[in-house]
């Protein structure tokens, strides 16, 4: 196939608009908390399996890089429900006009950020 449509690979110019940037941070975010549940899943079963692991936990929690993972993992984890809620309600049929998908993908980095700067209060 010929085709002499022009072909623009370069990525440093391509515009995307803002929905595409929420669902692209979207799946970054999934496959984030995919890879990291192992982690927190080891975590938990450690802090309960006796009062020595869960002070072992409490220990390691007080690193700043741990701290640094953990407030990563959990935002991770915010903005994919914020962003997740969204989805069930353009399922609903709200908001899936092109306009109202750009004001939904304002609001979920609002609420996303306004969400992950309270958790690193609380963590820190």
């Amino acid at each position: 196939m010929n085709s002499k449509r022009p072909v623009n690979l370069d990525l440093r110019t391509i515009q995307l608009p803002i929905t595409a940037y929420t669902s692209i941070a979207h799946r970054i975010s999934g496959v984030i908390l995919f890879l990291a549940i192992a982690l927190m899943l080891w975590m938990l079963e450690l802090s309960l399996g006796s009062e020595a692991g869960f002070e072992q936990v409490k220990t390691l929690m007080q690193n700043p890089l741990v701290k640094f993972i953990t407030w990563g993992v959990v935002s991770a984890l915010l903005y994919h429900l914020v962003a997740g809620i969204r989805h069930l309600v353009m399922d609903a049929g709200i908001g899936e006009g092109l306009e109202s998908g750009k004001l939904g993908s304002k609001i979920v980095i609002a609420v996303s950020v306004v969400l992950i700067v309270l958790l690193g209060v609380w963590i820190w």
